[in-house]
């Protein structure tokens, strides 16, 4: 199956506009909301629990309903039960199927792609 390079970010139509995303990593976080409700929808948290309240008070000012989260070890477990406990709808996503088109990889564009995906 051959993939198309024409296909971008705004070619997928927007559902929930609620939805946010975190690529997760040991020592940083990368979080993207709607490009529409803030300034800067990708922001950097650090790992310890004062920074996820953080990120979780950033999510409920820009009015997110539901985060996904790519992470590929042990790292999401203290993000999820933080999220969880501010009501968030919170899904662990398998980082082989939310893969990015060819490119540069930067925690950046993964936080984004993995925001519109599950917007």
């Amino acid at each position: 199956m051959n993939r198309s390079k024409s296909g971008s970010v705004d070619a997928l139509p927007l559902v929930s506009p609620g939805a946010a995303a975190i690529d997760i990593g040991s020592t940083m976080h990368m979080a993207a909301v709607n490009p529409d409700v803030d300034d800067r929808p990708v922001r950097a948290f650090g790992t310890f629990t004062r920074d996820l309240h953080d990120m979780a008070r950033w999510f409920k000012a820009c009015g997110v309903t539901s985060v996904a989260m790519e992470s590929t070890g042990v790292y999401w477990i203290p993000a999820y039960e933080v999220l969880e406990s501010h009501g968030f709808h919170v899904i662990l996503v398998n980082a082989r199927y939310a893969k990015n088109v060819p490119g540069r990889k930067t925690d950046v564009n993964d936080a984004t792609w993995l925001q519109r995906l599950h917007s």
